[in-house]
């Protein structure tokens, strides 16, 4: 019998045989050494399901949008935290999707423990996934690899229905073949690990209302804001009812609801984000183990403005109960943020998606201080007799240069932005076990800082500019960037460059 056996080093090559019987006992026979630990494992699998969830806070009556349809034909998942698209050794989450693939309204009613839909499921090698990644179908797709049916009948097998009931087509370009991705960075709790054996449920978080772009002329495209994370589907997730601090009752208006997670520098990161029923109640699941920041931001009857609430450390599993919220007494509607962000290359100006958040400070505790970054959802202000309606823009296409400001630098395109927040300081709450006591919104200067991280159009989400995040707590007139109720504050331009 010959035998090749190249063992394993510390590079992590794999062991390989060539026999000419196989088995296992002939393996460890002929190949000096035997099979190691680490060669069985390479052998071994275990089985992974994915499901999809989303609990939009744009649709209709909060935003312009009913319904948002996209069609899934492959999930995929790779080890390598660098894996490129073109890299091998990704491995197939959902194999039933290339014949079946499936379309999903993610503004449609969540199914059983809080999905929109279950992807599929499959054996894989064992080992900890650091990527993933979601394929659609093109848009101008035919044949096989298409769903029977579709809602979208003219306008691809992607698209968007807005309030007065139009079909749109969501562009993809070329997201269709590299898919949409979920990095390291956007996986909550850490890698997805597999072992051999076992069962793991992955869930994906489509955030449709902070991934669709529309354009000047009026197309809609897709830049996706995903994450991820390992559940336990038995878990009921995180839920409570925000209510008026004085009255305890219902605030009369849109309330907002985010769940959050900080980064390493202490920015709060959006994972999901839903707007409370007529009753004031919200739930978050499913949910990946560990600890989550939740807040809330209310507008009532007459654009009257809440002040931000945010309980913090809120483990997977918990009722919140009541949450009150405090109105911004004798404000006349929240404050306004507005600003422009530019994009050039070495040598012109350059197109990029822009994702923009609003951020408060806060740091509460005397033993053990929590400092966290909140990311502020983002309101809207309703037209009154005497004034228009206002809309938050947290996803800009700077694409060109018309009506850039003075100052701007040569070439570069740009892009106006208008963020809708409250007024005054945020009220903290901590968990306990014992409850949430909550501390008052700080006295003084209401400062806040904006956040903007810039994106290749139609890449499935790849960063782009040098460097790809940038903030500003200026205002034009390089002074802290403080807000009043009812008033517009004008924020420094940002600039990137070194973009695509």
């Amino acid at each position: 019998m010959n035998c090749i056996c190249v063992f394993r080093l510390r590079e992590n090559l794999v062991a390989v045989c060539a026999l000419g019987i196989v088995g296992i006992a002939g393996l460890v026979a002929g190949c000096s050494g035997g099979i190691s630990t680490s060669q069985m494992t390479q052998m071994q699998t275990g089985t992974v399901a994915v499901s999809i969830s989303d609990p939009p806070s744009c649709k209709h009556p909060n935003g312009d949008f009913m319904h948002v349809y996209i069609t899934v034909r492959s999930v995929q998942a790779h080890i390598d935290p660098n894996a490129t698209d073109s890299s091998s050794g990704w491995q197939e989450l959902a194999p039933q999707l290339a014949n079946q693939p499936m379309q999903i309204d993610l503004f449609s009613d969540v199914q059983t423990n809080c999905v929109l839909a279950q992807l599929g499921s499959a054996s894989l090698p064992v080992g900890s996934y650091q990527q993933i990644r979601l394929l659609l179908v093109s848009n101008s797709a035919s044949g096989s690899g298409t769903p029977s049916t579709n809602v979208c009948a003219g306008n691809g097998f992607n698209c968007v229905v807005l309030s007065d009931g139009t079909f749109h087509e969501l562009e993809l370009s070329s997201q269709a073949n590299t898919g949409l991705k979920i990095p390291p960075g956007q996986i909550v709790g850490g890698p997805i690990q597999v072992a051999a054996g076992q069962s793991v449920d992955l869930n994906i978080d489509f955030n449709a209302c902070a991934s669709i772009v529309q354009e000047g002329n009026g197309k809609f495209r897709l830049k996706p804001t995903l994450t991820a994370g390992q559940i336990d589907p038995n878990n009921s997730g995180i839920g409570g009812q925000a209510v008026d601090s004085n009255t305890k009752a219902p605030i009369a208006g849109t309330v907002l609801v985010a769940i959050e997670e900080p980064d390493s520098t202490g920015i709060d990161r959006i994972l999901m984000e839903t707007a409370a029923d007529a009753s004031g109640n919200f739930r978050f699941c499913p949910l990946p183990s560990g600890t989550f920041d939740i807040v809330i931001v209310a507008v009532g009857p007459n654009n009257l403005p809440y002040n931000a609430t945010s309980v913090l450390n809120v483990p997977n599993g918990t009722n919140l109960n009541t949450i009150p919220l405090v109105a911004e007494v004798g404000a006349s509607a929240p404050a306004i943020l507005q600003g422009f962000v530019t994009a050039s290359t070495a040598t012109g100006g350059a197109s990029v998606d822009v994702s923009l958040a609003a951020l408060q400070s806060v740091s509460v505790g005397t033993t053990m201080t929590i400092a966290r970054q909140l990311n502020i959802p983002l309101q809207t202000i309703s037209a009154t007799n005497t004034s228009p309606a206002i809309l938050s823009t947290g996803l800009v296409s700077v694409s060109t240069n018309t009506n850039c400001p003075v100052g701007s630098p040569a070439n570069a395109n740009c892009s106006p932005y208008s963020l809708v927040v409250p007024a005054s300081n945020p009220t903290i709450g901590v968990f306990s076990s014992s409850g949430v006591a909550y501390t008052a919104p700080a006295a003084g200067d209401v400062l806040f800082t904006v956040d903007a991280i810039a994106a290749q159009p139609l890449s499935g989400g790849v960063l782009d500019c040098i460097p790809s995040e940038q903030t500003t707590a200026k205002d034009i007139n390089n002074q802290p960037l403080k807000v009043t109720a009812g008033t517009i504050t004008n924020v420094a331009r940002i600039d990137f460059t070194g973009c695509t």
